[in-house]
């Protein structure tokens, strides 16, 4: 069996008519079924830390949160490349800081490439992670990490100096040497403007359909929190609900007896005999 696809087979299909797919996964279980689904890159995003462990923005992740699930997604992971997102505030102080951070990804979380959002101010940075033998993916227009400068989850690049600044920011991340770049909510016709310009592909989540691949957050494509509908979130099933209804008809069976049954249980095993009473020996 072929080993996962690299951060050169992805950049080379920047002159692909066929699309990159990518899916966030955050375990071996979904990594697996992702993996086996097709798809050609898995991303241990950071958004973790609102799909998992239920926060109201990706802030609160740390390092060590993001090694142990990749640990979790390699294990599951087969052909799909795994790239792991650099949480906030662990590469934004010094290089230093995003050398060791990244190289943990690698090491001990078994990361293929890292990703890290932001733009000209960090082209240095992924410069020197590449440098250091580290593929890095860029991720400009909304970045999550900066949700309080951005004052919300907002579609950025809308008037001329935010669309200038973003398409400045997406060149400055290829020149860096990234092998490819996110762009998120951003309008459809500045993600038309960058995949042009860039020789590196560009992968779209709410950015339209020009972008040379697209990411959704694996949660959201099988439709596990049916509260939660952006607009550029489609939805390919409704396991939440599925979940909700087998839960349900669960607690039901458990409550009148009807599971576990017969076809449940183990036959054979310790057979009790009743011990003999001192009467009962003496007779």
């Amino acid at each position: 069996m072929p080993g996962p696809l690299t951060a050169l087979e992805l950049r080379a299909r920047k002159s692909s008519p066929e699309k990159i797919v990518m899916v966030t996964a955050y375990d071996a279980t979904f990594a697996a079924l992702f993996d086996q689904g097709g798809v050609d890159a898995l991303l241990v995003g950071d958004s973790l830390g609102m799909v998992v462990q239920g926060h109201d923005t990706t802030l609160p992740v740390t390092v060590d949160h993001m090694v142990y699930h990749a640990q979790a997604v390699r294990r599951g992971a087969r052909r799909a490349h795994m790239t792991v997102d650099l949480p906030f505030m662990s590469y934004q102080v010094s290089i230093e800081d995003a050398l060791r951070a990244a190289g943990r990804l690698v090491q001990e979380g078994g990361a293929q490439s890292v990703k890290l959002e932001g733009g000209r101010d960090y082209a240095a940075h992924i410069t020197r992670l590449v440098r250091a033998g580290i593929p890095v993916m860029g991720h400009v227009g909304l970045t999550p990490q900066s949700v309080n400068t951005l004052g919300g989850f907002k579609v950025q690049g809308r008037t001329n100096k935010e669309a200038r600044n973003i398409v400045d920011d997406a060149q400055a991340l290829e020149d860096a040497g990234c092998f490819s770049v996110v762009l998120e909510a951003i309008p459809a016709d500045l993600a038309v403007e960058i995949t042009g310009r860039l020789s590196i592909p560009t992968i779209g989540i709410g950015a339209g359909a020009a972008c040379d691949g697209q990411v959704l957050v694996g949660y959201d494509l099988v439709g596990l929190n049916p509260a939660f509908k952006p607009k550029f979130v489609k939805r390919y099933d409704n396991l939440g609900e599925s979940v909700i209804a087998a839960t349900k008809a669960y607690v039901s069976e458990v409550r009148s007896g009807a599971f576990p049954g017969p076809e449940h249980e183990f036959a054979g095993g310790l057979r009790v005999v009743p011990e003999a009473t001192p009467y009962a020996a003496n007779k």
